[in-house]
């Protein structure tokens, strides 16, 4: 973990992001990119786009204004001692941070979060939210102010299905880093019952030769998926949820729910997020 970047708006959550950041970079000895998106009008990044020779000043206005506020928030005490690159691009928020990772190989993304409830949800979503959903890396998801050395467990939840293996042992190499148990879960639902039998099988193929001890398994009885996860936790004391994310998009993704975003959405506490690697 040498790479983190923190999407900001310079909004109180974006803060607590970084702050998380700021530990982990201590304790990991990283580099925090701090990155902030303009998204401003096209006309206002190229002036010659509607002839008004007054846009090209309002853009340098928006560019001196937030470097302005990266001033003050990089002389915070908690950045004391640490690389922090600031960088402020003219693009859409989404599109802008999943560039920026994948450019400068990232290895880990922390934003922060206010929920959403609702039907807004549906019809606004958040850039949160859709980084979670197509982020090829981990995605860390915090609401509150944390206090990383605190962070003792993890519930991660599994379908146990192989082809979201990869993203499994994804989260196993970031437990061991971090050093937290990690209580793994099954979520068994009415209207997707399996048998014990059925759950035995594909534990056994699911954790082979998984190097790792610090971990407990546990089927877990729910009305629905995201309920149960959030049940669990709470019933573990857990500090953090781990989940694989499938990337939806479209109808797909409507019709399908995506319990990454609906945790992101709910959890108390904050969310990582691993990618299901496609598969050939």
């Amino acid at each position: 973990m040498k790479k983190i970047l923190v999407p900001t708006d310079f909004s109180d959550q974006a803060e607590n992001a970084l702050k998380v950041a700021a530990q982990l970079a201590k304790n990991y000895d990283a580099e925090i990119y701090l990155l902030h998106m303009l998204e401003l009008p096209a006309q206002l990044i190229d002036p010659t786009l509607d002839g008004n020779p007054n846009s090209l000043p309002e853009a340098i206005y928006f560019m001196k204004l937030a470097r302005k506020r990266f001033s003050d928030v990089l002389s915070s005490d908690y950045l004391d001692g640490l690389t922090v690159y600031e960088t402020v691009q003219f693009n859409e928020a989404f599109e802008g941070i999943m560039t920026f990772s994948n450019e400068n190989d990232v290895d880990l993304v922390v934003m922060g979060s206010h929920g959403a409830s609702g039907f807004k949800e549906i019809f606004i979503g958040s850039n949160t939210e859709k980084v979670v959903r197509n982020s090829d890396i981990p995605v860390l998801v915090v609401k509150n102010e944390l206090e990383v050395s605190k962070v003792k467990s993890m519930v991660y939840a599994t379908d146990l299905m192989p082809k979201n293996r990869d993203s499994f042992l994804e989260a196993v190499n970031f437990a061991k880093k971090m050093d937290l148990e990690m209580h793994v879960v099954y979520i068994n639902t009415a209207n997707k019952f399996k048998t014990d039998e059925y759950i035995n099988k594909k534990k056994a193929v699911f954790f082979k030769d998984v190097d790792f001890d610090n971990y407990s398994f546990d089927l877990y009885g729910a009305e629905s998926i995201e309920k149960g996860i959030l049940k669990f936790a709470a019933f573990k004391k857990a500090s953090l949820i781990g989940v694989s994310t499938h990337g939806r998009k479209g109808i797909a993704h409507f019709l399908n729910g995506s319990i990454s975003e609906d945790l992101v959405n709910h959890a108390k506490i904050p969310v990582i997020t691993f990618k299901i690697k496609e598969q050939d």
